[in-house]
Parts: structure tokens; sequence; C-alpha cells
């Protein structure tokens, strides 16, 4: 019986969409011209805040909802808000006392604002320069435990991660979701913000069956989607656990897998 064609592509941004620069190249641009010339809706989801997705929205012309947080906040092109789940008030504290006794770096994404203890702490150059805006320094993070949205555990000791991911877990239970978005990053959110949850939201919204759902990623975070779709899809550059856990493997974020994917596997016999 022949497959369904695909009628969404859900696409995780970094290490996926961009290269390692962050580079949004014109081959991925017209990939998603491409999409949308054959009647394929596209969407994005990432651990970025919505403003460090912003820059995506106009050379994409993205109709879709913006699923930032992986999945925590929902908001229209435009930045205004569609829906958001926060991490409860009182698990705040808790989790950051967690992710430091790991020796991880914690900072708290809340409401339009990215808070840190630490301004010269690991990676904030870098995340402030990806996704446009610096963050707020702050002695600590008494006051600002309500609508938190995401928690990031930081180190570059990939290791102390994957460890600090698991202890979340068996502490915090189904009270949170805590996935790796990139292996030096751990992202804490609310139990029902994860990338699985983006791919049944528009799935709903837009009355697509899963059978017809594409979804692309790099990262362990991304296997959650992956289970809510019919065709999905590792990077290249993706380990080899993402990998096996994906129906096919494109080339890396360094070598247009991106657009590599949308011809080869999502549009392939498909007049575009």
């Amino acid at each position: 019986m022949p497959e369904a064609p695909i009628r969404l592509l859900l696409s995780d941004v970094d290490g996926t969409l961009v290269t390692g620069d962050k580079v949004l190249t014109d081959r991925a641009v017209e990939a998603v011209r491409a999409l949308r010339r054959a009647g394929v809706l596209f969407a994005i989801t990432s651990g970025r805040p919505p403003r460090g997705m912003s820059m995506l929205a106009d050379p994409l012309d993205l109709s879709t909802p913006i699923a930032a947080f992986n999945g925590g906040v929902f908001a229209r092109r435009d930045m205004a808000l569609l829906s958001q789940k926060t991490i409860r008030a009182d698990l705040v504290a808790p989790l950051v006392a967690l992710l430091e006794s790991h020796a991880l770096h914690a900072w708290l994404y809340r409401g339009t604002d990215w808070y840190v203890r630490d301004p010269a702490g690991p990676h904030i150059d870098r995340e402030a320069w990806t996704v446009g805006f610096s963050p707020v320094p702050v002695d600590d993070y008494a006051g600002l435990t309500d609508g938190v949205a995401k928690v990031l555990g930081v180190s570059d000791d990939r290791e102390a991660v994957a460890a600090a991911e698991q202890a979340a877990r068996a502490r915090f239970g189904n009270h949170v979701s805590a996935t790796r978005s990139q292996p030096y990053y751990l992202d804490v959110t609310h139990p029902e913000a994860n990338k699985g949850r983006v791919a049944q939201y528009l799935a709903h919204r837009y009355a697509v069956p899963p059978a017809q759902i594409a979804t692309i990623g790099d990262m362990p975070n991304d296997v959650l989607m992956f289970a809510h779709s019919g065709l999905s899809i590792a990077m290249g550059n993706a380990d080899i656990q993402v990998q096996r856990a994906a129906r096919h493997v494109t080339t890396s974020n360094e070598e247009e897998g991106f657009a590599d994917a949308v011809e080869r596997f999502v549009l392939r016999g498909r007049n575009t």
C-alpha cells in the first residue's frame, strides 16, 4: 500500500536547520519554499526562547506557530503569545540546586527575559549572539520563581550534564521534562513542554495524522517528536542513539543535511 504523502514537516533548529555557525543557508530557505509549493506545512521547534527564533520567521515566511522552549511557549510569527506552560514555582529553587550540585551553571528563562547569576559563565556570549539578546545578570533567583518557562543547566562536562539529566528525572519525575538540547545544555521545562507534544499540538491544530508528519533533528530531545511522526529523520551530526531512533539519516548540518532531507525523503517523487 503506498505511503500517505507528508503534509507537515517539523524541524529542530540548532544542529539541524542551521549550520554550526547558526547560519540559515540559501539552500535551506529554498527547501522550505519547495515545501510550500508542494503544499507541505513547515514548523520549527527549539529549546531557544521565542525571541531567539524570531530572526527565522521572515526568511522562512513562517505561518505556523513557533514552538519555543521545546513547546513550553507557542508564539505567532510576530511573537504574540499563543500559549505557555511554566514550571511549578516551588520546583524552581530545588531544580537550580540540583543542577549546581552537578557543577552546572543554572540559567532561568521567564517571560521575555533570560537571567544568569554569572555573566562571565560558559556559553553566555555565544548564546547571546545566537538568540540576539543578552541575559539579565542577578545576584540570586529569589523572587523570579513564578512563570519560569525553562531552567537551563550548562556545562562543558558532558558526563556531568548527562548525570544531571538522570538526577532531575529521578527526583522530579513527571513534574518536569528534562532533556539535553545540546551536549552542554540540559533543558528543564514543564512536563508537557517537550518536542513530542509539539508534534501532537501541530497534528491537532492542522488536522494532520501522525503518519503524514515528518520530523527532523539531531539531539536526544528530538527523539520525542520522532515517535509522533510517520517519517523521522536524524542529522548526520547526531549521535548514534539518535540516528538509530530515526527512520532515515541525512547528511550533517554542515553539509546541507536539512535541504538534503527535504529533497530526498520529504518531497521525493513530488512535483515542486
